[in-house]
């Protein structure tokens, strides 16, 4: 007897297929290179999970947007498309970084380390704007 799925759970099993092989491409010492790029001085172990976690959301949202530049939208309106959820990302990732530091009594406030955020939220979501945008146009989406 054949399962019946509705469109909904066929376009989400779809979604993670995509993601999980877009996913094969990330390594952890890029993640980790880059973690240290932008967070040299306020790198801690405690936060590389969280580093880890915004960079891979970065990631795939930056892919999952990817099929409007294949269709021809410029890079600026496909971001400017997912602003919001760009702008929760870099706001969670600030606001994490903000409160372990509290925690460790590091509480000297550094204006920079929101733009900090902004560029390593913004590098990730391009990365996975260009993977994505790659495989659309060698179609193994």
């Amino acid at each position: 007897m054949a399962v019946i799925l509705g469109l909904q759970e066929m376009q989400r099993e779809r979604q993670l297929k995509f993601e999980r092989r877009l996913l094969r491409e990330l390594s952890i010492e890029d993640m980790k290179g880059r973690i240290q790029r932008y967070f040299g001085q306020d790198f801690m172990e405690v936060l590389e999970e969280g580093y880890f976690d915004v960079a891979i959301e970065a990631y795939l949202l930056g892919a999952n947007y990817s099929k409007f530049g294949y269709y021809g939208e410029s890079e600026d309106d496909v971001r400017a498309r997912c602003w919001r959820e760009e702008k929760f990302l870099i706001d969670t990732l600030f606001n994490f970084i903000l409160y372990w530091r509290e925690v460790t009594a590091n509480n000297a406030f550094n204006e920079g380390l929101f733009y900090c955020c902004e560029g390593f939220v913004g590098e990730w979501w391009m990365d996975g704007f260009k993977t994505g945008e790659k495989r659309y146009k060698m179609k193994l989406h």
